[in-house]
């Protein structure tokens, strides 16, 4: 058993957030407005590891009215506990939710249900049921969809996948994932909100891998890590990692830990990039167990949407902009009305 550890923090201070929205994604939530009239039910695709986080407010605006279901993906890697807590949180705001794990057919299936379940309402209005599935990078959306169609049809992958942000970078046809009735997804480009007001929110997701490594500065994430890992003490990461004590001072840890793991270069100098590569990658594999990086008490969560969900007042330029956008919007669907594209 590793030495107890004399926590010094009980809070995390970071100022810098982190801005990361290439254009793909720019263009990703264009083509979803343009297709959502198609769209008759939204997958809302979030991490249960940051039910609160993996939350894009601008899916709202696209959204606008449609049915939805909230599926906090990875909930093999957060505690079965948060479960009771974030749904009362999400049906307050009347959303729907369900936790997924992309490895059990069961799991899945909760998916497939809703969607027969809006088909069979109206067979009528839905003779074929358009399911988009939508979310914030590397929530797991085409991992997603891949299990759908492996338990819907016995089929193989029709999404690509990978461990980064960003593979799936543009709206993609549709797939179908059931026969009967008749259901088929369509697959979007995660996308990531062009400026996270908090700090801390920001490094959570970049934890979890929603933001690129070499946006977000590695070694804060690796000190917020070992700051909750701390903080959690639910288990003994220092057992975990092969080290023989456990520390609040990020040099210190990374020391222990590029010894313990040979990351050292010529004269024993650590090699810290290895050495934090290897922590965070070892935490998004799960080998710390399961872990929320949220608060979900009611303060925190009240504290939360009102910092991250409610508009901030825009700048001139960001009004003109604004306002440039909504005259394009309503071009386009003037011209459309028209059948004139």
């Amino acid at each position: 058993m590793a030495n107890a550890v004399r926590l010094l923090r009980t809070t995390f201070s970071h100022e810098k957030s982190i801005s990361w929205f290439p254009g793909h994604m720019m263009s990703g939530l264009r083509e979803m407005r343009d297709q959502m009239r198609t769209v008759d039910l939204i997958v809302e695709t979030r991490d249960a590891r940051i039910p609160l986080s993996s939350i894009n407010k601008q899916f709202e605006q696209v959204i606008k009215g449609k049915r939805r279901v909230v599926v906090y993906n990875k909930c093999d890697l957060a505690p079965t506990s948060i479960q009771p807590v974030v749904r009362k949180v999400m049906e307050s705001r009347n959303q729907r939710t369900l936790f997924t794990d992309t490895n059990i057919n069961k799991s899945v299936k909760q998916i497939l249900d809703v969607a027969r379940e809006t088909a069979k309402s109206d067979p009528m209005r839905y003779p074929q049921l358009v399911v988009m599935v939508i979310g914030m990078p590397n929530v797991g959306k085409s991992s997603l969809i891949n299990a759908l169609r492996r338990t819907g049809l016995n089929r193989g992958k029709a999404a690509n996948t990978g461990a980064k942000p960003g593979v799936t970078r543009t709206v993609s046809g549709r797939i179908r994932v059931l026969d009967s009735p008749a259901v088929y997804l369509v697959d979007t480009p995660g996308v990531m909100i062009p400026h996270i007001p908090d700090p801390i929110t920001a490094i959570k997701v970049a934890l979890t891998g929603g933001i690129k490594d070499n946006i977000a500065d590695d070694t804060v994430l690796a000190d917020y890590l070992l700051f909750r890992l701390n903080r959690l003490d639910h288990t003994d990461y220092s057992a975990v990692l092969g080290i023989n004590q456990r520390t609040d001072d990020i040099s210190e840890f990374l020391q222990l830990l590029g010894t313990k793991i040979g990351a050292l270069r010529r004269g024993g100098e650590l090699d810290t990039d290895k050495t934090i590569q290897f922590f965070l990658r070892a935490f998004r594999q799960g080998r710390f167990g399961q872990l929320c990086l949220d608060e979900l008490d009611e303060p925190s969560v009240t504290t939360f949407f009102k910092n991250n969900m409610e508009d901030a007042p825009l700048s001139k330029n960001q009004a003109q902009k604004a306002k440039r956008a909504a005259q394009r919007q309503r071009s386009l669907e003037k011209a459309r009305s028209k059948n004139l594209i």
